[in-house]
């Protein structure tokens, strides 16, 4: 039994002593959490001494851009007409072949004059006759043999024999089917031989010049178009086309929600054919930007595009930028400082208010600098021997001259 309650006792004694040590631990740990407090606060008052993270970077400079809309659309002629037989009649003669250039007022097809002439002669010998009687009622008339009914049934014949004349007179010109304005015969609908009546097609005729650039536009840009601004067009083969917005549609599409542009351009050596695929820009607006390569991009907390640059004393900061714009080198965005040091490598490596140690990659020069350069070698101004030459900002590391 005693060496019950001696083990009894021994790990009663142990008990305590492992309680006791809690106590003690609970004040070093205070004393240690204090310590790293004080310690984070002297650090963070020196931080401008600590060590700084290396990174590349470069100065750019923002540049005047326009802003353009781009549009998917197709060339299409301005207009084209199916020339139609007025009259009845054979093909005699068709004067034109497919892909020909027509002036107004050319022949297209000639139908056969059958008793056109004949009726026409006869007309006019009607003409002829119902003047003379007419002339002779009014003689009668002033001598008192003719009364005024008679006269008037006269003049009313002469009307109807000159109404004949001048419809013999156009059924005889509508034998003759003439181009009704200039352009190109697209497609040819009668041979000679054939019969047409009214309404008979002869020949397609288009009109190439000008030439629409028609490009549907969606809600989100169509406040921006209106007739007048000019626009490029960049045809499939590569070419361009320029000319002004001629319409702006007003009522948009069921199906696709756009709005048709329309753009004319001159076509007078008809090289440009109708249906080619084009690419439109349309100028809307002037802004300042900076091109950039898209691999320099990163987020921030929120999701938001942006890049990473040095400020005063080489703080990491972080602006947020727009695409606007795409070249085969880069893109253009908008948001950051006219004069932006944009680091290009060690980006991932520093975060929001870091301090970086940057190198730069090149040197680009403000328009200070080079006014400057212009003036020394013109020699139009004198700087003074004790005047240190002035050194480009932005070659190697980017020193800090002052704190404002």
């Amino acid at each position: 039994m005693r060496h019950t309650y001696v083990a009894a006792g021994v790990i009663a004694v142990l008990g305590l002593m492992w309680l006791g040590s809690g106590f003690f631990r609970d004040d070093r740990q205070n004393n240690v959490a204090s310590t790293l407090n004080e310690k984070n606060l002297r650090y963070a008052e020196t931080s401008k001494e600590r060590a700084r993270t290396r990174v590349k970077a470069r100065v750019i400079e923002s540049t005047l851009r326009t802003r353009n809309v781009r549009l998917r659309g197709r060339t299409e002629h301005k207009r084209a007409v199916q020339v139609r037989a007025e009259t009845t009649g054979s093909v005699v003669e068709r004067a034109v072949e497919r892909g020909v250039y027509v002036e107004e007022g050319n022949l297209l097809c000639l139908l056969s004059t059958d008793d056109r002439l004949a009726r026409l002669a006869h007309a006019e010998q009607a003409v002829d006759e119902a003047k003379i009687e007419y002339e002779g009622s009014k003689r009668l008339e002033v001598e008192g043999f003719q009364s005024r009914t008679m006269i008037a049934k006269a003049k009313a014949k002469l009307a109807a024999a000159e109404a004949a004349l001048t419809t013999s007179s156009l059924d005889l010109k509508k034998i003759y089917i003439r181009a009704p304005f200039d352009g190109i015969v697209e497609e040819t609908h009668a041979d000679v031989g054939d019969y047409l009546v009214p309404g008979g097609g002869c020949a397609t005729v288009i009109d190439l010049d000008p030439m629409l650039v028609a490009a549907r536009v969606s809600e989100r840009d169509v406040h921006q178009l209106h007739p007048g601004i000019v626009a490029t067009g960049v045809l499939s083969d590569g070419s361009f086309v320029m000319g002004p917005i001629t319409f702006v549609g007003q009522q948009a599409d069921p199906t696709t929600r756009t709005y048709r542009v329309e753009v004319q351009v001159e076509n007078g050596d008809h090289t440009v054919r109708s249906g080619i695929t084009t690419e439109v820009v349309v100028p809307v607006a002037t802004i300042t930007a900076h091109k950039i390569n898209p691999s320099l991009f990163a987020l921030d907390q929120t999701g938001a595009i942006g890049v990473r640059t040095l400020g005063h004393d080489n703080v990491v900061e972080f602006h947020r930028v727009d695409v606007f714009d795409d070249d085969e080198d880069g893109v253009w965005v908008t948001g950051l400082p006219s004069t932006t040091h944009l680091i290009t490598v060690g980006q991932e490596l520093v975060s929001l208010g870091d301090y970086a140690d940057p190198v730069f990659e090149e040197y680009v020069p403000t328009p200070l600098d080079m006014e400057i350069s212009r003036e020394l070698r013109s020699g139009s101004r004198a700087f003074d021997s004790a005047t240190p030459e002035p050194k480009p900002i932005g070659v190697g590391r980017l020193n800090v001259l002052d704190d404002v």
